[in-house]
């Protein structure tokens, strides 16, 4: 019980750590972490979304996120998104939070990381409204795996966001839901140093991309070219 409240404590602060406005040395290190997650994806058999996938993949969200219980459950964190464009070169990655707000009496942590790719050009769009919920405003569905049998995955590929997460016992083409994802042009602004927001960063080529950044858009290309 005092490890259950130890962690429940810890998941709270860190939390309002998140909430503050970090340095840009530490959003760097956001975008760094979320290209380890992506890479570990790929290095697991069991985690490694399928090729056919990728090949429909017009967006994709990288979130590390994490969850507490103490009376209220909290559900915090941070991603990145990124955009395909019609040339087939990937967007900047464009950093986002992600969270959710829960009643009812819960205990203890627990880290959430998690891959999405979007297969709609419309569903990233979403975000100029500052923010959609994943699983409700946009249909998501656990993804096909590398490591999974062959057999007819069309209907689960045409589905708006396919989710790949580290959570025990998700299968092919279950109903994901995973809170809301916002816009956080504040990060962006010191990332980036720039005044350009969302919209702009995802779709435009204004921004030169930070040598921080190119490593992920790198490997991003490489999966999704």
């Amino acid at each position: 019980m005092n490890k259950l409240l130890l962690l429940a404590f810890v998941a709270l602060f860190s939390a309002a750590l998140l909430r503050a406005e970090p340095s840009r040395t530490n959003l760097v290190a956001r975008i760094e972490t979320c290209e380890s997650i992506l890479q570990e994806f790929q290095t697991r058999t069991h985690l490694r979304p399928a090729p056919e996938a990728w090949k429909n993949a017009k967006a994709i969200l990288i979130l590390n996120q994490f969850k507490a219980g103490l009376l209220i459950g909290v559900q915090d964190g941070y991603g990145v998104i990124m955009v395909k464009k019609a040339d087939g070169r990937w967007s900047l990655p464009v950093l986002i939070n992600a969270g959710e707000a829960s009643l009812g009496f819960q205990l203890g942590a627990k880290s959430v990381e998690s891959l999405f790719i979007i297969t709609d050009v419309n569903t990233p769009r979403m975000l100029f409204s500052n923010r959609f919920n994943i699983g409700v405003d946009a249909k998501a569905v656990a993804g096909p795996k590398a490591a999974e049998t062959e057999r007819n995955q069309q209907e689960i590929l045409a589905t708006p966001l396919l989710a790949y997460t580290k959570s025990v016992g998700l299968y092919a083409g279950a109903t994901v839901k995973a809170g809301h994802i916002s816009r956080n042009d504040k990060a962006n602004f010191e990332l980036y140093q720039t005044k350009y927001t969302l919209p702009e960063l995802l779709y435009s080529d204004w921004v030169q991309a930070p040598a921080e950044v190119q490593s992920l858009m790198a490997l991003v290309q490489k999966l999704a070219p």
